[in-house]
């Protein structure tokens, strides 16, 4: 897929996550993440699930990326919980085995971690519904690895594009290819008329550093 037609799809993913409320902006209103920082945004990509117009777009270019991104896939693996159905749904596009990563081995029966079959070697990409500071998506990454697997990447809808998550995934070694993020959402909504134009600058402030609250005052 050339820039510009990724661009385009960027777009319309973000303008139908705008469009189901499954992200919110309030600049105005900030919300409160559970560690306390302040943010303008609030995602919430399981309303996708609920959403068909928008979730058939999603699941097709989860399965268009891995095609051209990571051909020689074998497997995809869902994070545990929100990324389990959309990996269902592509691999079944894709006519794929998945299974999902817990975010910690079960305290019963086999106390597996990894649900679904998964052979040594095999060649794994990880579906992920968001991705901000990276940390849970390099843990799954991990416990693949762990297991044997060949892990190629990660397919993820959103991401925030926190210059955190950027060195994290870049130190762990983690290729990331995201169907929109958090300039493109801010962009589409301040051309539709969500928010102001002159919140887009407030507004990748934030994005630039969440700890520095500035970004309220405008």
């Amino acid at each position: 897929m050339n820039e510009d037609k990724r661009l385009e799809l960027k777009k319309e993913i973000a303008k139908g996550l705008l469009d189901i409320e499954a992200v919110f902006l309030r600049p105005e209103d900030p919300f409160t993440w559970a560690s306390g920082i302040k943010s303008p945004i609030y995602c919430d990509n399981r309303l996708i699930l609920t959403a068909p117009k928008v979730r058939d777009k999603v699941e097709q270019a989860i399965a268009d990326v891995v095609k051209e991104e990571y051909p020689e896939a074998e497997v995809l693996m869902g994070t545990s919980t929100a990324g389990i159905a959309h990996a269902a749904i592509a691999a079944s596009i894709l006519d794929m085995p998945m299974g999902y990563v817990r975010s910690g081995n079960k305290d019963h029966g086999r106390g597996n971690r990894i649900e679904g079959r998964l052979l040594p070697g095999q060649k794994v990409v990880v579906v992920e519904d968001l991705i901000s500071t990276g940390g849970s998506a390099i843990e799954v990454v991990e416990a693949l690895r762990e297991a044997g697997a060949q892990v190629l990447g990660i397919v993820s809808i959103f991401t925030y594009g926190m210059e955190k998550g950027l060195v994290r995934m870049a130190e762990a070694d983690v290729k990331n290819i995201s169907l929109s993020d958090f300039d493109t959402i801010v962009q589409v909504a301040a051309d539709t008329g969500y928010i102001k134009q002159e919140d887009v600058k407030r507004l990748l402030a934030f994005r630039n550093d969440p700890q520095d609250e500035s970004w309220i005052r405008g």
